[in-house]
């Protein structure tokens, strides 16, 4: 047994050897970025070994760091397994993110499915002999009643408070029964979990308002940034993967749930449902179902209807008999909070020609045309969230965000304000850095670097490239003792093209199937955290969308979690978005026609 000290925590530990570096630090609460999931891919899981021994350093991990950086100790801490007492300083340090939570909402009638209502109760006589359960119903009608409410149940006079929960069949069953009046306490938590951050919010049931809200970064980052690398982990783990996953997602959520109930002053035995919007995967690790088969082919889910459960089954803390609804999905990879998007957006009542996209790792694209949904998923790979980029990191403080490029020099915007130091760069940053590449002719139209050569001597670009060999870079921060060099390279503009080309190909695929030309679509409508934060000049200068569309492009905000607290107010909508998502046709990008043809074409950047 051995021991790990972390330097600037002073926080020291015991190991057994035999398991990574990484795995070890991420066990013991020790923050460390880790895109990759452990697969050693990334080369972001660094950290510096001040003394002791780490193991043998192998080429696959001398590959990912410089002479200098290898001289000082930093290692892969993934491909790094301690042998000895260790002291170890963390390079990065877990930053507060940029978290969407708000977004455009359609009128709707709120029609709760869970309800209170007051009932009197007095004692029998022998003249009135009314049982308690009957009571009950002879106030508030036909309900079932089952025994575990009738157990804690006291048959006393006074008033109390039946709660009552209506399922999709409209059958009506007594859920808790509580002392005194207390039905003006009906609340009820919304939740969209995305791959990459979790909001949630406190709505008064009652009045529709909502009271408080809270977010974080989804805590089974832990295993893997991506959904891909959280069902590998599943894969390697078969003992313990669902129920870790599970674990760290409900645990997150159970404290953010009393964040927000705390904010607003309310108990949370007053929470009756949770209403959670969430892609494929995210769902099933909710709850706790194996989602391996969506990771292998022919990628077909365990499910994809909506469930309707006790939220204590999955150990979900809130009042007795609380209820968990999770919005149903059409697919593997067109999830529940595509569906609440299509329906926020109301794509089911139009006539008009949209496209609905929620823009992330994987681009999910719903047409809207003669009344009639088909959706498709498209890999865009995690470019576009500011991963698998050589200087890339998650929209939190010290991210680029945004970059323009003009012959005095560059000029970033950085998140946090003027005075935060960059230390990456996020989505939007790796978006506006290649629209402004392309634009200012750094970037040819079939992704490559300009060559030096070709540059006039007094060229200004000639400047801002780096050579390495015959490897060209573009200097996006040159750095100094307090700001870290930062480089665009030509693998990091490949990793956008390719994540364009998938987009737009799925654009065309879709578009080409319904007889519909670009030209002739009213909109193009963005959800979701990252594509609230693309302005329409990345989109169409990357290529993403077609030039001459700029004024079509519509803003809809985290329409996932709008879906989903519709959900929570209204049964009907329930009904509805069930129906949605049972009737939206889903097509294979793979498996259409010419599809590799219509890819390499929506590779070309515009000129």
């Amino acid at each position: 047994m051995y021991t790990i000290t972390v330097s600037a925590k002073g926080q020291t530990f015991e190991y057994e050897p035999g398991k990574s570096l990484l795995d070890i630090l991420l066990e013991n609460d020790v923050f460390v970025d880790n895109p990759c999931g452990g697969m050693g891919v990334c080369g972001k899981c660094k950290v510096r070994v001040i003394s002791g021994d780490a193991g043998k350093m192998l080429q696959e991990e001398a590959d990912f760091l410089t002479a200098q950086e290898i001289e000082s100790g930093v290692r892969l801490s993934c491909k790094a397994y301690p042998e000895s007492d260790l002291v170890v300083e963390q390079l990065q340090v877990d930053r507060k993110g940029k978290v969407l939570t708000s977004g455009y909402m359609p009128e709707f009638n709120t029609e709760l499915d869970i309800c209170k209502k007051a009932v009197s109760i007095h004692k029998p006589t022998l003249e009135d002999q009314t049982a308690f359960e009957d009571q009950i119903i002879n106030q508030i009608g036909d309900v079932e009643i089952p025994l575990d409410v009738l157990e804690t149940a006291v048959f006393n006079e006074g008033v109390f408070t039946a709660v009552t929960y209506e399922s999709a069949d409209g059958n009506r069953k007594l859920i808790a029964l509580e002392d005194g009046d207390t039905t003006d306490k009906l609340y009820g938590i919304v939740i969209d979990i995305g791959t990459t951050t979790v909001v949630t919010e406190l709505v008064d049931m009652t009045t529709g308002e909502a009271l408080a809200n809270s977010s974080m970064i989804n805590a089974q980052k832990t295993y893997g940034l991506d959904v891909l690398t959280r069902i590998t982990y599943e894969f390697e783990n078969t003992d313990t993967g669902i129920e870790n996953l599970q674990t760290a997602i409900v645990d997150s959520i159970n404290d953010m749930i009393e964040d927000v109930c705390t904010q607003a002053g309310v108990d949370r035995s007053n929470v009756y449902q949770v209403s959670v919007g969430a892609n494929c995967t995210m769902m099933h690790m909710l709850l706790g179902v194996d989602a391996k088969p969506i990771g292998k082919s022919p990628y077909a889910p365990m499910f994809v209807k909506a469930k309707d459960i006790p939220a204590e089954d999955i150990g979900i803390v809130g009042a007795k008999g609380a209820r968990l609804y999770c919005l149903p999905s059409v697919s593997a990879y067109i999830g529940a909070d595509i569906v609440a998007g299509a329906y926020v957006c109301e794509l089911q009542k139009t006539d008009d020609n949209i496209l609905f996209i929620d823009i992330g790792t994987n681009g999910e694209i719903v047409l809207a045309s003669n009344g009639k949904l088909t959706s498709c998923s498209c890999a865009a790979g995690p470019a576009l969230e500011g991963m698998n980029i050589s200087c890339g990191m998650r929209a939190a403080e010290g991210a680029i965000e945004d970059v323009t490029i003009t012959e005095e020099g560059v000029s970033l915007k950085v998140i946090g304000g003027e005075d935060v130091t960059p230390v990456g760069i996020c989505g939007s940053g790796i978006l506006a850095v290649v629209k402004e590449l392309i634009r200012t002719g750094f970037v040819l139209k079939e992704g490559a670097f300009v060559k030096p050569k070709k540059l006039a001597e007094d060229d200004f670009r000639l400047k801002m490239i780096e050579l390495d060999g015959i490897k060209r870079s573009f200097v996006m921060c040159e750095g100094d003792e307090q700001t870290p060099r930062l480089l665009i390279t030509q693998g990091d503009v490949r990793q956008v093209q390719l994540a364009k080309g998938a987009i737009l190909s799925g654009f065309y695929a879709l578009l080409n199937k319904a007889g519909v030309s670009m030209e002739e679509l009213d909109k193009i409508m963005i959800a979701g955290q990252f594509g609230a934060h693309l302005p329409a000049d990345s989109l169409t200068g990357t290529g993403i969308i077609p030039k001459g569309l700029e004024d079509k492009i519509v803003y809809v905000g985290n329409s996932s979690k709008t879906g989903a607290y519709m959900a929570l107010m209204s049964k009907t909508v329930k009904r509805e978005m069930e129906e949605l998502a049972h009737n939206m046709d889903y097509m294979e990008l793979g498996a259409s026609e010419n599809y590799e043809r219509l890819f390499a074409e929506c590779l070309v950047f515009p000129e």
